[in-house]
């Protein structure tokens, strides 16, 4: 019984926040309108992310966590696009807490009708793991988006100072490397951003602005060194320009072999849970009839 009263406690205090912070009309309106329609994110947004971002910015958040999320929005506008604003930011980080908030009212629910308080220390930590899972795992597609770019500069300055060496201009140059993706298919983040440079130059955009968006969009300060050689030798062209591709492309095999290396050590790392859960349950099927028959 104490669990649910728990529940109902947790319930009532974020509705009151969403009530409060949006107001009465708006609220109740926005709820009902949600529910006639059966829009699901619309609800989730009115008593989720939106009710405490309007709850923070009432009262102000700690400087702290301010930090936190300009960490976090540096780590997004790389995966989400130059259209992700700090609000949208806001927003994600204010709908994993809200998700959180809910696995763990949602346990002292669960706890209350089979009567085992277990569940709802459970339901706390799955409301704890939520919002942390979330943000381990944009730190994740983060840290696999910068291997992948450093995994394919290497090749595309190979390809780049061949087509140069052969007397095509720049532009044309990085055209013909944006036709097919260098490594990894459709997914490679390095062979989409060369490609939208591409869509820029031929929509008429000048072409530093244009190597200055594609170093800003990759967010690595490789990417940012092979932009600002470009930039500085892309009118001279010919073998200056191959010689200056040459020459930074050295350290960026280094750092391919580098990010090759760890990739390699963290899938070996990966399969010794497996290989050990694998270990056991062939002990136990081996052991098993030896066991069961010294007992007969």
């Amino acid at each position: 019984m104490g669990y649910g009263w728990g529940f109902l406690v947790m319930a009532m205090a974020w509705i009151a926040m969403a009530t409060v912070t949006l107001g009465w009309r708006r609220g109740w309106s926005e709820a009902w309108s949600g529910v006639r329609t059966r829009d699901r994110d619309r609800i989730g947004r009115l008593l989720g992310g939106e009710a405490l971002l309007r709850l923070a910015a009432r009262s102000g958040m700690p400087q702290a966590v301010e930090d936190r999320l300009a960490a976090l929005h540096a780590l997004l506008v790389p995966l989400q696009g130059e259209r992700w604003t700090t609000s949208d930011t806001r927003r994600l980080a204010a709908s994993a807490v809200a998700g959180g908030y809910a696995a763990a009212a949602g346990g002292w629910l669960v706890a209350a009708a089979a009567g085992e308080p277990l569940i709802a220390w459970l339901g706390l930590f799955a409301g704890l793991l939520l919002p942390a899972g979330k943000l381990r795992d944009i730190k994740v597609k983060a840290q696999r988006r910068k291997q992948e770019l450093l995994l394919g500069l290497p090749d595309l300055l190979g390809k780049l100072t061949l087509l140069v060496g052969a007397g095509e201009t720049v532009q044309r140059a990085l055209a013909r490397c944006a036709e097919r993706p260098l490594r990894g298919g459709a997914d490679d983040p390095l062979h989409a951003e060369l490609a939208r440079t591409v869509q820029l130059l031929a929509s008429g955009h000048p072409f530093s602005a244009a190597l200055e968006s594609f170093s800003r969009r990759c967010a690595v300060q490789e990417a940012s060194v092979f932009a600002t050689v470009l930039l500085l030798n892309y009118r001279r062209g010919g073998d200056q320009l191959s010689l200056a591709l040459k020459e930074i492309s050295i350290p960026l095999w280094d750092k391919r072999r580098s990010a090759a290396r760890a990739r390699g050590e963290e899938a070996s790392s990966r399969l010794v849970f497996p290989l050990v859960g694998i270990f056991f349950i062939l002990m136990i099927v081996v052991g098993a009839p030896a066991v069961l028959m010294m007992g007969g």
